[in-house]
């Protein structure tokens, strides 16, 4: 199973953003300055996070971003349903139906294969999984010295 590098770019900025409050918006351009990413795909990603309702923006030089809801609100599947897709991860194509599998008679494939169920099932349990952890989550268990860096540089530099 194999995430974008938006899923990852988007949680921490998440997590930046949830430390910072909601006092200001934070730019794109200094989100993606504080981690080395480049601006325009990282604003993409933060794009598809507004179109979800995890975070919102302001237009304007004094725009950006905040936390649409708070951290404890947003989990890590919103955040991957949101950067990625929804999409089933395992698709199903029914090879076993093709080549030697192509005169079987129909009653072996009116269940799904095992394979298809195993994959669904550990899909369910991955899912499940990022669905149960929320921001909130990420900033308990971060050292607190990470949160009070990510302070203080938005402090310093403005957002």
């Amino acid at each position: 199973m194999r995430m974008s590098a938006g899923v990852e770019w988007g949680l921490h900025c998440c997590l930046t953003l949830a430390w910072l409050g909601d006092a200001e918006a934070v730019s794109s351009a200094k989100l993606a300055a504080w981690f080395e990413l480049p601006p325009a795909y990282l604003n993409k990603q933060l794009q598809a996070l507004d179109r979800a309702g995890i975070l919102t923006s302001t237009p304007g030089a004094r725009g950006g971003f905040r936390l649409a809801r708070p951290p404890e609100r947003i989990t890590l599947m919103d955040v991957v349903a949101a950067v990625d897709g929804r999409d089933d991860v395992f698709q199903c194509t029914e090879i076993r139906q093709r080549g030697a599998g192509e005169g079987a008679p129909a009653r072996e494939f009116q269940q799904p294969c095992g394979i298809a169920g195993a994959m669904r099932r550990a899909e369910l349990a991955w899912r499940r999984e990022l669905a149960a952890q929320t921001v909130a989550d990420l900033m308990a268990s971060a050292p607190a010295s990470a949160a009070e860096r990510a302070r203080r540089h938005y402090e310093r530099t403005g957002r």
